[in-house]
Formats: structure tokens, C-alpha cells, sequence
């Protein structure tokens, strides 16, 4: 018998682990871990070992089936990124220490490696998915992506993981509609400017505003649904703002993908922002994602992860 501690502080007892509860493919690899900006910089190797601690603690991982991910190659990286933009990182990869391209965002020798493997992760999931081996996939990746530019590196970001993920679909799958939700507390700009003139992507961004990358409020894309909230926001105020300008805007595209950019930095215990939310707020809204999937596209969804530093917050609210 498993027992499996829910999101609620409930547990479930469960007498075997059989098709239902086998349905979340968790992607991720060793080199994530090397990839390092720097003593104390948020966004580092422990997050990824705070999600492994809690899925153990939590029960879960005993549900999860685990793959390493494989390196995106050239060309499906250069299906959202310009080719010369990505020899450009290659060549300022250094031999040792860090080479910053902003003040928060550096390379270090083992990046590029750790880069092209969190959009592999995403291609992997999306292949999962879609050869019907299970319905969901997680990637614990690092480094994020959904910063990335077609021709620039970012908040923390190099390659658009969800981005490159989302045209493997649409290439090798030949979707004609896939939606992708981004509600980490900073807007994903490189991901909406990635698809913008692209109808066969919906994409649904909530973020605080104004704030980092200072975008996304004045968007007038039509295949963009942005919801800009204040500092302070609350898990009500967050959840009623998905309900009215997210929900009716994703059941009349009817996806046949769902996409998740899933960032947990704006958890109230998280120091980078000053929202209000908790884990049961990102069960609640991945909850609503697990509906409109199993309404309109047999129940894919493909998240990966983004933000989120409190590494505590972050590791409950993932379980979530």
C-alpha cells in the first residue's frame, strides 16, 4: 500500500499503483545541476534538489515514471532561435568561472550542456505525450526559458524551452492548436513574441505588473492573453482573473496540446516578487489546465519548470 500526501494535507491509500495513478512522466538529467551563476544566486543547482527531497517526503515519486533527458539537436533549437544567436552562446561558453551576458545572467562552463538538455526535456515530454505513453510530463529543468528571445538570452534564460517544445509539436505531430500557460509572476515575453504571429499557439501569461521584464500589459496580439495583476495579489484575486480572461479564451480555442510554463515565484514565501499565492493556488489552476485537457485533448499536458527561489515554497508548490 502507497500512501500519497495530496496538496490538501490529505493522504491517499492507495492498494496498487496502476494506470490512473501512472500518469506523469518526470523529465530531467544530472547536468542541470552543474549549471551554476554563482554563490548565492537564486537561481541555482538547490531548487532542483528541494523538488527531489519533497518528492520523496510527499510519496510521489514512487508514482512517477523517471527519464533522463536528451539534448534538443541544431535544427530543432533553430525552429524558434536564430542559428548565429546560438553559435554566439557556444562561443562565449569560457573554460572556467562565468561569463555574464546581464547582471543576473551568466555562463559557466557546463551551461550550453545543461541549455540544449532543458529543451530536449521538452521535446521528450511532448513526445510522450503525443506517442501516448502518458498523458502528462513534468520536466525539471534548469535553466528556464521562457525569457528567451528568438535572438537574445535573458532573465536567467539562454533557450525558450516551452517555445522549442511547442514547435516540435506543431512540426512533427502536425497539432493545429496548442495553448500555453505561463503563470510565473514574470511575464514570459520571449514565448509570446516567439508565437505572436502564429495562430496555432494560444498564449495565456498572468504576472505581476509592473515588473521584470516590464512587458506584456500593452500586448494587442490576438492569439495572447495576458493578465497583468498588482503586487499583492492574493490566491482569489489570482484565480478569479484566470476564470474571467483565461478559461473562456482557452475552451473557444479547444487545444489539442496543453502547455504548461509552470514558475512558483509568485508564492507568497518567495522573496523575488510580492504576490500572495500558495501551492493550493497552483493546484487549483493546474487543476482547471487537467479539465480543459481531458475536454478537448485527451489529456496532454507538457509542463516545464520556470521560476521559483524559495526553494521550500517552490519544492511544495511543484508537488502541488
Amino acid at each position: 500500500m502507497v500512501a500519497i500526501h495530496n496538496p490538501v494535507n490529505t493522504v491517499l491509500f492507495v492498494d496498487r499503483v496502476d494506470k490512473y495513478y501512472m500518469t506523469i512522466a518526470y523529465i530531467t538529467h544530472p547536468v542541470f545541476l552543474l549549471h551554476e551563476m554563482g554563490v548565492n544566486h537564486p537561481e541555482s543547482p538547490r531548487r532542483l534538489d528541494a523538488i527531489n527531497d519533497q518528492l520523496i517526503a510527499s510519496g510521489l515519486d514512487m508514482i512517477l515514471s523517471h527519464y533522463e533527458a536528451q539534448a534538443a539537436d541544431q535544427e530543432q533549437i533553430c525552429s524558434v532561435h536564430e542559428p548565429e544567436f546560438l553559435q554566439h552562446l557556444y562561443d562565449l561558453v569560457p573554460e572556467q568561472g562565468l561569463v555574464h551576458l546581464t547582471p543576473d545572467t551568466a555562463l559557466n562552463p557546463h551551461t550550453m550542456v545543461a541549455a540544449v538538455h532543458a529543451a530536449g526535456a521538452v521535446i521528450m515530454g511532448v513526445d510522450l505525450v503525443m506517442q501516448g505513453k502518458h498523458p502528462v510530463a513534468f520536466c525539471a529543468v534548469r535553466p528556464p526559458g521562457h525569457h528567451a528571445e528568438h535572438d537574445d538570452a535573458m532573465g536567467l534564460c539562454f533557450l525558450n524551452n516551452i517555445a522549442i517544445g511547442a514547435r516540435h509539436a506543431l512540426d512533427v505531430f502536425g497539432l493545429e492548436r496548442i495553448v500555453i500557460v505561463d503563470f510565473d509572476v514574470h511575464h514570459g515575453n520571449g514565448t509570446e513574441h516567439i508565437f505572436r504571429q502564429d495562430e496555432r499557439v494560444l498564449f495565456c501569461s498572468a504576472f505581476q505588473h509592473p515588473f521584470y521584464p516590464f512587458s506584456g500589459a500593452e500586448t494587442m496580439a490576438p492569439n495572447a492573453v495576458n493578465v497583468p495583476l498588482p503586487a499583492g495579489t492574493n490566491g482569489e484575486a489570482f484565480r478569479a482573473a484566470i476564470a474571467q480572461h483565461w478559461l473562456p479564451a482557452i475552451n473557444q480555442f479547444k487545444p489539442q496540446l496543453v502547455m504548461i510554463s509552470a514558475g512558483f515565484d509568485g508564492h507568497a514565501q518567495d522573496y523575488v516578487s510580492d504576490w500572495n499565492l500558495t501551492e493550493q493556488d497552483y493546484f487549483w489552476v493546474t487543476r482547471e489546465m487537467k479539465l480543459i485537457a481531458d475536454q478537448y485533448a485527451e489529456g496532454r499536458i507538457v509542463s516545464s519548470l520556470e521560476g521559483g527561489y524559495d526553494t521550500s515554497a517552490l519544492a511544495r508548490s511543484v508537488i502541488a
